[in-house]
């Protein structure tokens, strides 16, 4: 024995061979490490020993994102909001009414609005879009299944049977978010979305928890979060700068919009974070920040920066303006803080008007998925 693969054996450098030739067959020509990886981690579950119950999930996971994928990419370009809510609220409830405007309003300033596809603020939030803004991304559940009236019939409608591959698409294209008051779903939804900025897995994004006036839903769960949870010292206090809470239209729509009035997007080059601005701070704005914000970056401070090597190297938005810091990575609240300090340095918009992807930077991609 020497030691050698039995000649009917595949070799590591056999399947490699393998594998680049499927494709080519498809005609892959992009982006080939992340094609080869993901073969290669489709055949570690046949290496593994994965049970008939594992590849299932595998499969209608993988399949599941697929299909969003492709009905997402004619508008990848777009901004868009995605729009979180009871699938029990009723047509004629003040809340349906309120999710039924703010869409409608924010698919004439240019926003596309994505929902679950299913009743309640979901159809709410289709119908105010219409059809040519409105995006779906639908839940198959036994007492729940057929998509809303609204978005029916659209082309912009996903179907999904797993909610963690739903929740990524829901949150995955959008740059900015709408939770309405909901049950359980409802809350999972925001809880996450909370946690993935918390943690900086996620673009910095405007959360609006959103009431009908008189409502005390949002008000009462900040009290719990407030007494249960930052008083338990079991989060930051200063997390709170991560969402807004709010019963008026207009406050909502202005918040959502703003939030990209200066800020564009970010980007780590090693322990560097630049922060991408339509207009750059004077040197002694930037010095009243670098004291402001103190506590989440090195003795350095916030200086002005040219776009950094990695930037170059892939055109990225190299016209902006750049100021860095080495952030802490740990105070994501206060960095919600300093981009609300950035943007109040430029006048605010009088208005609501159409703006498009270009100008809003990165959707609030899971970090994870630059890798």
């Amino acid at each position: 024995m020497t030691g050698e693969p039995a000649g009917d054996e595949p070799t590591t450098e056999n399947i490699a061979a393998l594998v680049d030739s499927l494709l080519d067959a498809v005609g892959a020509r992009r982006n080939r490490d992340m094609h080869r990886a993901i073969l290669a981690a489709a055949l570690e579950l046949t290496r593994n020993g994965a049970n008939r119950l594992d590849l299932k999930i595998a499969r209608s996971a993988l399949a599941e994102m697929a299909d969003a994928f492709a009905m997402f990419a004619p508008y990848r370009e777009v901004p868009k909001v995605t729009i979180f809510g009871s699938a029990r609220t009723a047509p004629s409830d003040n809340l349906y009414v309120l999710a039924r405007d703010l869409a409608h309003r924010l698919a004439e300033a240019g926003w596309m609005v994505v929902t679950g596809a299913g009743p309640g603020i979901m159809a709410a939030g289709n119908e105010g879009a219409g059809s040519e803004m409105a995006i779906g991304v639908n839940i198959r559940l036994p007492f729940e299944a057929l998509p809303n009236a609204w978005i029916a019939e659209n082309e912009k409608l996903v179907e999904m049977k797993y909610f963690f591959t739903r929740k990524l698409m829901l949150m995955k294209e959008s740059t900015g978010f709408l939770v309405l008051p909901g049950g359980f779903g409802t809350l999972d939804e925001a809880f996450e979305l909370l946690t993935l900025l918390q943690t900086g897995k996620a673009e910095p994004a405007p959360i609006l928890l959103v009431d009908t006036p008189g409502d005390a839903y949002w008000e009462a769960w900040e009290r719990f979060v407030t007494e249960q949870v930052y008083g338990r010292g079991l989060a930051d206090p200063l997390d709170a700068a991560l969402y807004r809470i709010t019963d008026n239209v207009d406050e909502a729509i202005a918040e959502l919009l703003g939030f990209h009035r200066n800020y564009h997007s970010l980007r780590f080059v090693g322990n560097t974070m630049v922060l991408r601005l339509q207009h750059a701070p004077s040197g002694e704005e930037l010095d009243m920040l670098s004291a402001a914000f103190a506590d989440i970056c090195s003795e350095r401070g916030i200086w002005r920066t040219e776009p950094l090597a990695p930037e170059r190297a892939s055109d990225d938005h190299l016209e902006l303006a750049r100021i860095a810091l080495e952030f802490d990575r740990t105070h994501h609240g206060r960095l919600r803080q300093l981009i609300d300090a950035l943007n109040a340095l430029v006048p605010g918009r009088d208005s609501p008007i159409a703006v498009t992807q270009d100008e809003l930077g990165s959707p609030a991609v899971p970090r994870d998925a630059e890798l």
